[in-house]
């Protein structure tokens, strides 16, 4: 009999409000059954950054990671945000255990190719450890991912936390039924001040056309979509102050 698992992905701005991330692993830690958490915590490292001397570079919306902001990003990622949420969610009973790609080999990455934009140490997973992972869920341990992978080669590399929320989602399905829920700052796709309930293939394509859906929303659902692809149960995107409404938000659908 398949299990049921919820991987749920939290931004770097709820991580940074104290008060949100708070609310937010409240209701976390009521969710019964497996479940892991990933998060990212762009924000803090770009502040951090900014008051080390180094600025931040983007290019299309994108993090450029050079050797400097590699350093930050990981110290950031894994080290304070896991760490704190870690600490929070053990607070409340939550057995957790902070977790990147390099440990138990569990995200292995390839750094993206330089051409035609060289993002710097930016890595894109080929392969998910989803036994290690298991294993973990078995023994009633809640897995928290920072978005940082490596290549098996000593190199850490810095991975958009809605590709690592997804990759782990698909590889997860491959035994198991999983719902993949991205809480973003918004409480669903939003089209003239209305939630849009359910967003199908077909009906995303329009949506883009109409630039109802445009910028970082894009990559977002295309990876939701392709988690639905790769035989995710249910995609669903949300505000985090309503995770525990099964109602509200914006549903994928094949």
């Amino acid at each position: 009999m398949k299990d049921f698992i919820k991987v749920i992905k939290i931004g770097g701005a709820i991580a940074e409000d104290e008060n949100q991330l708070e609310d937010f692993l409240k209701d976390f830690a009521v969710i019964k059954g497996y479940k892991i958490l990933v998060h990212g915590g762009g924000i803090i490292a770009t502040k951090l950054a900014e008051r080390l001397g180094i600025k931040p570079k983007m290019i299309e919306g994108r993090r450029v990671t050079d050797k400097g902001m590699m350093d930050i990003a990981t110290m950031v990622y894994a080290g304070l945000v896991n760490k704190k949420i870690v600490a929070a969610l053990q607070s409340i009973n939550v057995n957790a255990i902070g977790l990147t790609g390099a440990d138990l080999n569990l995200v292995h990455s390839v750094k993206r190719n330089p051409v035609p934009i060289d993002y710097g140490w930016v890595g894109d997973i080929d392969s998910i450890k989803a036994s290690w992972i298991r294993a973990f869920l078995e023994q009633g341990v809640v897995p928290v991912f920072a978005p940082i992978t490596h290549d098996g080669k000593g190199n850490l590399l810095n991975t958009n936390a809605d590709s690592v929320a997804s990759k782990l989602a698909s590889k997860m399905a491959d035994k198991d039924e999983v719902e993949l829920i991205l809480c973003f700052d918004q409480p669903g796709v939003m089209k003239e001040g209305k939630v849009i309930s359910t967003i199908k293939a077909e009906s995303f394509e329009q949506l883009k056309q109409e630039k109802v859906i445009s910028g970082g929303m894009i990559p977002k659902l295309q990876m939701g979509f392709k988690a639905i692809e790769n035989g995710v149960t249910s995609v669903i995107l949300k505000s985090a102050d309503s995770l525990d409404d099964e109602q509200k938000g914006t549903r994928l659908v094949a």
